[in-house]
């Protein structure tokens, strides 16, 4: 895990990204989707840092994807610090955020609620 990447504007984790080999993470402009990320221009307009402290409930973009809507759905409960400490304690259990292409364990829930409980407890 690379934890000084952080979390991608939209939530998702620059730091486990299978990408991140030449990608600074999603606030630096070598990140692959830097021009044309939807989520990443909205937040830059509104002046913040990450679309979890908007006080808007989005969908927009990539905000349409579970994954990323539950990671953002998390942040704003628990905090930046505590999803970081959350993937970190994961990934040492054997989950994978990427197992195959961009799919891993966070990918297949069909309702955000147990997607955030399995952020939390690293099981399903």
């Amino acid at each position: 895990m690379k934890r000084e990447l952080g979390i991608a504007r939209c939530g998702l984790a620059c730091c486990l990204c299978s990408e991140n080999v030449n990608c600074g993470g999603c606030h630096s402009d070598s990140c692959p989707d830097y021009a044309c990320c939807e989520n990443r221009k909205c937040s830059l307009e509104k002046g913040i840092s990450h679309c979890y402290v908007c006080e808007t409930d989005c969908r927009r973009g990539i905000l349409s994807k579970i994954k990323p809507y539950g990671f953002t759905l998390f942040l704003k409960r628990y905090g930046m610090e505590k999803l970081l400490d959350c993937l970190e304690e994961n990934e040492a259990r054997g989950i994978q955020y990427h197992r195959q292409g961009i799919n891993g364990d966070y990918d297949g829930f069909d309702d955000v609620e147990r997607l955030i409980e399995f952020i939390l407890t690293g099981t399903r």
